[in-house]
């Protein structure tokens, strides 16, 4: 398990990660109006996006049931590392909350 080091304070916050085998961009954005993250996925070098917008969801997988191949293999999770909390919000949000990769270890 590896926690993605995320400023919530320089959101949008783009980058590229390296996801199993392979190089992806990510973009992190916060709706202040609902207060919740989302999560832009792209292959990398490719400026079409693979998905916009999900929404992170405390202990749901991101972009669970999606079938598509391009994907990343490793499971993206937003975890609550306390064990208290229900929901992402800008209060907990890496805080106690911690977007993880779930790779197996």
């Amino acid at each position: 398990m590896h926690i993605i080091d995320i400023d919530k304070n320089n959101l949008p916050e783009r980058f590229d990660i390296e996801l199993g085998a392979e190089l992806f961009t990510m973009e992190v954005n916060y709706n202040e109006t609902g207060d919740f993250f989302t999560v832009d996925l792209y292959q990398y070098d490719n400026p079409q996006p693979l998905v916009l917008g999900e929404k992170m969801m405390c202990g749901q997988p991101l972009f669970q049931g999606i079938e598509d191949s391009r994907f990343p293999a490793p499971t993206i999770v937003p975890l609550d590392l306390s064990g208290r909390e229900t929901r992402v919000s800008w209060d907990n949000f890496g805080v106690t909350v911690f977007l993880v990769i779930d790779d197996g270890e």
